[in-house]
């Protein structure tokens, strides 16, 4: 078998789609012949505390569906104060440097990115070993930062990320890249630089999923599963829908920074046709969501270079997408003809939208379910993407 390690500032028992992508990546490569181990933190997302069965440990290494996990110590937090935040990164920083510089570790490196720093230091580490490293980049930071102003351009910290980022991207032996834009912005920075497109594809098809169970009567159920975060912008939307009036209900699971805000709303405006569930088990979420009809996936502001892995994710079990983010991932719904694309922050019109969709009914969502189903099963496949990348030396 050939070894190869993996680097991320996430993996299961985590949640969020980060942490389901690189257990993704890792269990793939394995079942395509790779001894696949895996670096990360002591689980700590997203509470920003350890999790119960990790606290009052420095390291832990256990073999997981034959994956090998070496989780390393991290003061984890996600506090709103700056400072906290970035003694957090460090920690897990140094002694990930220390760990990669004393331990002996397989030619082949992935390393995930951002977080910018894990990266360089992973990098810079590797660099100096002279391994094959392969950078894993899922989001363009610092532009993403600037975007989401929580980073001041031409600022000493902005200048210093575009070093890092520029370092990184150079000292990488090849690059994968979630979409066409984080290619072309690396070309346009390193344009000899080998990229890949890694498309982030789901390995969950169920063929009953859609099933044929009558729910005509039930009013029409809008979703939205994931973190709760600046980037997102969930509490903005939820205080901007107007669903009193429709046939429409909006059903929200997760966790994350707004999740106080958004609980705290509901609370005051029980008329809304809003449910917070939570937290879900990824089995127990999808089990939920068989009652449901519409995937909706929104960002607070257009990102350059982010396609948000729920677009593949729902669309693969079937359900309409309506996206309301912008950039490469409103092409990709609206190429593929996935459900609803509404500009980023245009709030009048996702209410004309909903409006739309609540006057059609729920048999024309039923009818969009099978046609989105088989598309996305075709044409998001995870196996066949991961063949074709072996197949030209990528891993």
């Amino acid at each position: 078998m050939k070894d190869i390690l993996i680097i991320s500032n996430y993996y299961p028992p985590e949640k969020g789609a980060a942490a389901n992508r690189i257990e993704q990546l890792a269990l793939k490569l394995n079942e395509n012949g790779y001894e696949v181990s895996v670096i990360s933190p002591l689980p700590n997302y997203p509470k920003g505390e350890l999790f119960p069965e990790y606290k009052g440990r420095f390291s832990v290494t256990e073999k997981i569906q034959n994956i090998t996990l070496k989780r390393l110590w991290i003061y984890p937090s996600n506090s709103s104060n700056i400072f906290k935040r970035i003694v957090s990164t460090l920690s897990f920083s140094t002694t990930l440097f220390f760990y990669l510089l004393f331990t002996k570790t397989p030619k082949k490196v992935i390393v995930q990115s951002p977080p910018l720093l894990l990266s360089f230091v992973s990098v810079f580490v590797l660099w100096l070993k002279r391994k094959t490293i392969i950078l894993n980049v899922s989001d363009l930071w610092p532009t993403a930062a600037i975007e989401l102003q929580v980073l001041k351009k031409n600022s000493i910290s902005h200048k210093i990320l575009l070093f890092i980022e520029r370092f990184i991207y150079k000292k990488a032996t090849h690059i994968f890249g979630q979409s066409n834009e984080i290619i072309e912005h690396i070309h346009s920075i390193f344009p000899e630089k080998k990229c890949f497109l890694y498309r982030n594809y789901p390995d969950h098809f169920v063929e009953d999923f859609l099933g044929e169970k009558d729910n005509s009567r039930e009013p029409i159920k809008l979703f939205y599963a994931g973190l709760l975060g600046v980037a997102q912008g969930v509490f903005e939307l939820i205080q901007q829908l107007n669903l009193e009036n429709l046939n429409i209900e909006l059903h929200i699971f997760g966790d994350g920074a707004e999740k106080t805000q958004i609980v705290n709303y509901l609370k005051q405006n029980p008329t809304k046709k809003i449910i917070f569930h939570g937290m879900l088990e990824r089995n127990v979420l999808h089990e939920k969501l068989k009652d449901l009809d519409i995937a909706l996936v929104p960002l607070k502001t257009r990102i350059y270079g982010s396609v948000p892995s729920k677009i593949f994710e729902y669309s693969a079990l079937g359900f309409p997408i309506f996206y309301f983010g912008g950039g490469e991932g409103e092409n990709i719904v609206e190429e593929n003809n996935l459900g609803w694309v509404v500009p980023v922050e245009d709030f009048k019109q996702l209410n004309s939208t909903l409006l739309q969709i609540s006057e059609s009914g729920k048999g024309e969502i039923q009818k969009l379910k099978k046609d989105i189903f088989l598309h996305a099963k075709s044409h998001f496949n995870l196996d066949q993407q991961m063949k074709e990348l072996i197949e030209i030396n990528a891993f």
